[in-house]
């Protein structure tokens, strides 16, 4: 790698410090997670938790907790793990009814008007409780958590790292990326055998979601391109909240829909020239140039495609998966690794069996993530009641050269 891409793969990381422009995920204190785009000099709302000055939070790191007052931020310290002592209290003799808290909604909006803080409303509340004192420290917790979460105005920045952006956008919009879990991103990126300096070729119709954890894998030493069904470089909205440095971005990732992914495809280009052969204004060679730039990038990409020896291909797509893995794997070097996502068992069945019967593909095996997410509080650690659905299924494969004619089986 030269010196001018090194300088382009650092700053491809995204920076520590809050900047103009990133896009931020938020805690709330209910535990929903946003996702918003802070710009200097504008106002961030947060509903009903509040909204306050963006530029509170531009320059400070990611990862702290604030509190707001008046639309200005107040930084709260790390809150620490409280432990509870257990009391011979039970819940038995509880009969939660409308009686059993006086405070009504109306005096409860008069003291948030009033400008009363959220733990004095959260104390009225407890004293005013008719059957507070018979529950159990346990109970006692979860009601001060639950009522917290309804007039707390805390939140937390959450750091954009590939972890929390899966997490995030899975709780979302599972369907958007494909049910691809966080530990099924994981697995893919292990399978696929992801290295700093690696060639990918990625079909991705999650989003971006396994673009952005290439890329971010590898840390910009890399070359990616990017096979999708659309006309121009595809909008993929996570890699959005990884914010990365476009200009480098550009560098290291490129694309192209499947028609221009065809040797024998001749692409349709626009005029290169003006039609009288002089330009009339700065506005029409701009146009040109870009029309250039672009014919320039897409030439080098198909080219740097069809030469091959690539180290890895993910497929992540509703279209036919064999007719994917098909026309792609030519372009794979000897030993480069094959996976193949998909949120049903049945297509990559149907897959593996065809890919069996080629030489060229190598121990394809269909695997399944699990996760199961617990509570670990002290006394309290336990799986979660609700859990998350299924992540998917993989199909993982070796492409080993072989004589001409399976190689042109495949194609």
């Amino acid at each position: 790698m030269s010196t001018s891409d090194e300088a382009s793969a650092d700053n491809l990381h995204r920076n520590n410090n809050i900047q103009h422009g990133h896009t931020l995920l938020f805690k709330l204190p209910n535990g929903e997670v946003r996702g918003i785009k802070v710009e200097k000099d504008s106002i961030v709302s947060l509903g009903r938790v509040g909204s306050f000055f963006a530029n509170e939070l531009i320059g400070h790191p990611y990862g702290l907790s604030y509190e707001i007052h008046d639309k200005k931020l107040k930084r709260l310290p790390p809150r620490t793990m409280q432990e509870i002592e257990e009391t011979d209290a039970t819940n038995e003799l509880i009969n939660d009814d409308e009686l059993v808290q006086p405070l009504t909604v109306a005096e409860i909006e008069g003291l948030k008007k009033s400008g009363v803080h959220s733990s004095e409303i959260i104390q009225a509340q407890i004293e005013q409780h008719a059957t507070y004192s018979l529950k159990t420290e346990y109970s006692k917790d979860k009601y001060k958590q639950r009522k917290e979460a309804k007039y707390s105005k805390c939140f937390e920045t959450v750091e954009p790292t590939l972890f929390s952006v899966c997490d995030y956008w899975f709780k979302k919009d599972h369907h958007r990326i494909r049910d691809i879990r966080p530990d099924t991103l994981s697995q893919m990126l292990n399978q696929a055998n992801i290295r700093p300096g690696g060639r990918y070729i990625i079909v991705d119709d999650a989003s971006g979601l396994v673009v952005a954890a290439v890329l971010d894998r590898l840390g910009g030493e890399c070359r990616v391109i990017s096979i999708n069904d659309s006309d121009s470089p595809p909008a993929y909205p996570v890699l959005t909240l990884m914010n990365y440095d476009k200009k480098a971005l550009t560098k290291v990732l490129a694309t192209l829909n499947w028609a221009t992914a065809q040797e024998g495809y001749t692409p349709v280009i626009p005029p290169l020239e003006p039609p009288s052969g002089r330009v009339h204004s700065e506005r029409q060679r701009a146009r040109l140039d870009k029309r250039r730039a672009t014919s320039d990038v897409m030439a080098t990409t198909r080219a740097e495609l069809f030469a091959g020896e690539f180290d890895g291909l993910l497929v992540a797509s509703e279209y036919d998966a064999f007719q994917i893995v098909g026309a792609l794997s030519p372009y794979l070097a000897g030993s480069a690794s094959i996976v193949v996502q998909n949120q049903f068992l049945q297509p990559l069945a149907d897959l593996q069996t065809r890919m069996r019967q080629i030489p060229i593909y190598l121990a394809p095996s269909i695997t399944e993530g699990w996760l199961r997410r617990y509570q670990v509080l002290p006394g309290r650690t336990h799986p979660n009641m609700n859990t998350l659905g299924s992540g998917g299924f993989l199909l993982h494969a070796i492409k080993v050269y072989a004589d001409i004619t399976h190689a042109e089986e495949t194609r």
